[in-house]
């Protein structure tokens, strides 16, 4: 049924449909609206047999998430920015014992200084944690992607986070069909759990291993995440079926089929790219765009067959590895590494900048004449960054960077002006 709805609402409903039996919730912007409509619908009983848990802490929300999913419970929780960090070590522990819990993470800055605008470091963060990490392009996919990751989750036994640009999507009012309870019970069956505690036959779950075994076990993890290469795809192409709907996959392609420019990105950015690409398409210049929407595992034979006969890739991404420069970027050239591309890391949306067309279009055009440094941080006030460089070295006490960044570009003053 087509709602106009939050984006945050929305995947509530997505959750509920998806018959979670422990829903673990403390509260961090921008998820907040997700777990609290969840907890409103337990109490007045929309959801069946489901426990709603508000914890202490962002590690008490995953921590409770693993008890009750090793206990044979289909279990969700949510985080943001500060608050995945805080959990991080549940993060890894929920992946190396093997137990499918999905996440929504609503993508935030992570500070300091503090920031609750967009970007990826979030998830950035645990990239390399083991869990699954899906990236929606806008509400609908939001929808569609927290369905299909219940089942992703419990037929790997991997934890999945599904990642959505927080405030631009999580706050965004747009139009969304939202299934019926009968079209996902079809797609998504009961849990049925690969291991479970049983008081009847007992045993350890996230035992110590030593070297003799700690290699193998990793393997395995790695393992199936390659496993899901393969399993993501026919998931989206089942769902597709039943619902009527293209959400999911691995990649997919906005005109990059021939195109001598191909940017590849993630996520809600490529709503603005697709307009601007489709006037300079006009203007007769060769450019498409691919977006990833499984940043983990990494889609590389998906991605080296829809850019093997581009010339050039811009990679435009909200996440920067400091002092080494783009990370999907790293991870695309390791995937291009034996093919004649030239790959230009260019890094924007830092802390939820704004990201214009015509910032874009400018910047496209500067890529296509490959004269974009590396890596180019996408309109970047240089002015104010040298001023700082220069205070650091005349000023032997030359003070916080953000403050005197603040004070440069006149936030501060404003402040106290009002």
């Amino acid at each position: 049924m087509l709602e106009q709805i939050e984006g945050s609402h929305a995947v509530a409903k997505a959750i509920a449909l998806s018959r979670p039996e422990v829903i673990s919730a403390y509260p961090i912007t921008p998820q907040t609206h997700i777990v609290e409509d969840l907890g409103t619908m337990v109490k007045a009983g929309e959801i069946e047999n489901c426990q709603f848990m508000l914890v202490e802490s962002e590690f008490g929300a995953l921590s409770a998430c693993i008890g009750s999913s090793a206990a044979g419970a289909r279990s969700y929780t949510a985080t943001s920015s500060q608050g995945m960090l805080f959990m991080m070590e549940a993060v890894y522990n929920a992946s190396g014992m093997g137990l499918p819990i999905v996440m929504t993470v609503g993508n935030r800055a992570i500070g300091a200084p503090i920031n609750i605008w967009n970007d990826w470091s979030d998830s950035m963060s645990a990239r390399d944690s083991g869990w699954l990490q899906l990236f929606a392009e806008n509400n609908q996919e939001s929808v569609d992607v927290h369905i299909q990751a219940f089942r992703l989750a419990e037929e790997l036994s991997m934890p999945v986070m599904v990642c959505m640009d927080g405030f631009i999507l999580t706050h965004a009012y747009a139009q969304v069909d939202i299934p019926d309870q009968a079209q996902v019970d079809e797609f998504l069956p009961p849990f049925q759990p690969r291991q479970v505690l049983d008081p009847a036959a007992p045993l350890s779950m996230g035992a110590m291993v030593g070297p003799e075994a700690f290699t193998e076990v990793r393997y395995l993890a790695h393992h199936k995440q390659v496993e899901a290469l393969e399993i993501i795809p026919k998931q989206a192409t089942e769902f597709e079926a039943i619902f009527g709907r293209d959400s999911g996959g691995l990649i997919k392609s906005f005109e990059a089929d021939g195109a001598e420019t191909v940017v590849v990105t993630m996520g809600s950015v490529i709503g603005t790219m697709k307009e601007v690409l489709a006037g300079m398409r006009e203007d007769g210049i060769s450019i498409g765009a691919v977006t990833i929407r499984s940043f983990r595992p990494f889609p590389r034979e998906a991605l080296r067959e829809a850019l093997k006969d581009a010339k050039r890739v811009i990679v435009f991404e909200k996440s920067v590895a400091v002092g080494m420069g783009g990370i999907v970027a790293m991870n695309l050239r390791t995937a291009l590494q034996d093919f004649p591309i030239l790959v230009h890391s260019v890094i924007g949306g830092l802390g939820g900048r704004p990201i214009t067309r015509d910032n874009l279009r400018r910047m496209f055009e500067k890529g296509i004449r490959d004269q974009l440094d590396e890596p180019h941080f996408h309109d970047i006030h240089m002015d104010v960054v040298n001023r700082e460089i220069e205070r650091e070295k005349a000023e032997c006490r030359s003070g916080a960077v953000a403050e005197n960044i603040l004070n440069d570009v006149g936030v501060v003053a404003a402040a106290k002006a009002i």
